[in-house]
């Protein structure tokens, strides 16, 4: 399923959120992705992968950064490991390493065998290797609306990369319907995705 980046499922409608509310609004959707049980985490994730496996079949030959699942995020990593054992030599999927605060990420290649160790943030990041440029970038979402802009954890980390990196990847959200709101107000700081990935479908972002 393929549609614009428009409503799809019921929505919970906000105020406009500069960015001294978005911490509370960051906060209740987590809390609420928090929630969910082990069983419904895994069936939304294998939702997530199926509709990025049939709706973006050009990810299997590319190089893709994706992000460590973290607080029930969706677990890409089925579908990344079965691009992997596919073989295609245009495809590898990378992992974001912060080699330095307030600054764009940079990536190293994971497979399932790739040495980890946890970064200041608690998240899991390749120990060593090339740094290599994605082609596409699949990165999780707190919070994400209508028009295709996403609030993250308040890094900035993902808008300086997307805004850093030429030429721009393929920028594709992941979440869960859960996350969608009316509009979380965007800051001139906001990237608008792509497309995004729900258990619901693929929503791309044609403006």
């Amino acid at each position: 399923m393929s549609a614009d980046l428009t409503p799809h499922a019921r929505l919970e409608r906000t105020i406009e959120t500069p960015e001294r509310d978005r911490r509370s609004l960051r906060r209740q959707f987590i809390e609420r992705r928090m929630a969910l049980s082990v069983d419904a985490c895994a069936e939304l994730s294998a939702k997530v992968c199926e509709f990025l496996r049939k709706e973006f079949p050009q990810l299997a030959q590319m190089r893709v950064g994706f992000c460590w699942p973290v607080k029930n995020e969706p677990d890409l990593r089925p579908l990344l490991t079965s691009w992997l054992a596919a073989g295609d030599p245009g495809f590898a999927a990378l992992l974001p390493v912060v080699v330095e605060l307030d600054s764009p990420l940079a990536f190293r290649a994971w497979t399932p065998g790739t040495r980890l160790l946890v970064d200041r943030y608690g998240i899991p990041t390749p120990e060593s290797g090339e740094f290599l440029t994605p082609e596409a970038l699949l990165l999780p979402v707190n919070v994400f609306d209508a028009a295709g802009f996403r609030i993250g954890y308040g890094g900035g980390y993902f808008d300086r990369t997307l805004a850093a990196l030429k030429p721009a990847p393929l920028a594709i959200g992941v979440g869960y319907e859960l996350a969608r709101v009316d509009s979380i107000g965007p800051l001139p700081h906001d990237i608008r995705l792509d497309a995004m990935v729900s258990e619901a479908g693929a929503f791309r972002h044609l403006a």
